[in-house]
């Protein structure tokens, strides 16, 4: 996310970021400015309805348009069929990775219609693979459901001219494992790519920035694979 609202910035795009921890925002926001234009910074809890609402309100008051929705927001918590915390773990995940992401584009929609513009969701390797530990089962179910959601979304809203897109990365350096405390070291995954490697976040962010521009202009409803030949081995 942060990566990816640092290279819309060096293009020229009016960006807006979104999270909870204001530190992490204002970090981010200095970096786009080196590159360009101050973004918007919105702090707000998306899987909380008005939250949602009000970072879109915010978004359109701001700039009086929106182009394009990077559905980003997502985290995991551990939770198992066996160890008693799967439920728990099942709704606080699909709250966010998955009831959100859903909100948060039924809001944008009609702004992106009248741009023609579009929505990228970040997806993961994990919505079409077996979870490498039984606490990750809530994460592959809500990836696998935003996986479909994004080609619904797509369908509906070809009709309008609005492309939506997703980008699933295998292994990728950032600090999402540690701050879902799961543990293990990102680097220690090498051995679970064809390629033997860990993607830095900037090959992801370049992907993102293919779909959203006019590059890709006839892609939607696709899901391109970024993992370092994850998913074949």
């Amino acid at each position: 996310g942060a990566t990816t609202a640092i290279e819309f910035t060096k293009e020229g795009a009016n960006v807006v970021i979104n999270g909870r921890n204001e530190t992490k925002l204002n970090k981010v926001s200095q970096q786009c400015e080196e590159h360009g234009k101050k973004p918007l910074i919105i702090k707000a809890d998306i899987s909380k309805d008005d939250e949602a609402k009000a970072a879109i309100d915010e978004t359109i008051k701001r700039f009086g348009r929106l182009d394009i929705l990077v559905n980003n927001a997502g985290f995991t918590k551990p939770g198992s069929i066996l160890d008693g915390n799967l439920l728990k773990s099942y709704d606080e995940v699909m709250g966010t990775n998955v009831r959100a992401a859903i909100h948060l584009t039924a809001l944008a929609a009609p702004y992106l219609i009248k741009t023609k513009g579009n929505i990228v969701n970040v997806s993961s390797v994990s919505g079409s693979s077996m979870p490498v530990k039984p606490q990750l089962i809530s994460y592959c179910v809500s990836k696998a459901a935003l996986d479909h959601f994004n080609r619904c979304a797509a369908l509906e809203l070809s009709e309008y001219g609005v492309r939506v897109n997703a980008v699933s990365p295998g292994p990728v350096i950032t600090d999402f494992r540690r701050n879902a405390g799961v543990g293990e070291d990102i680097t220690e995954r090498e051995n679970l790519t064809a390629l033997k490697r860990i993607s830095e976040s900037i090959e992801i962010a370049d992907l993102i920035l293919f779909l959203a521009s006019d590059k890709a202009k006839g892609v939607t409803g696709s899901n391109y694979v970024s993992d370092n030949g994850c998913l074949i081995k």
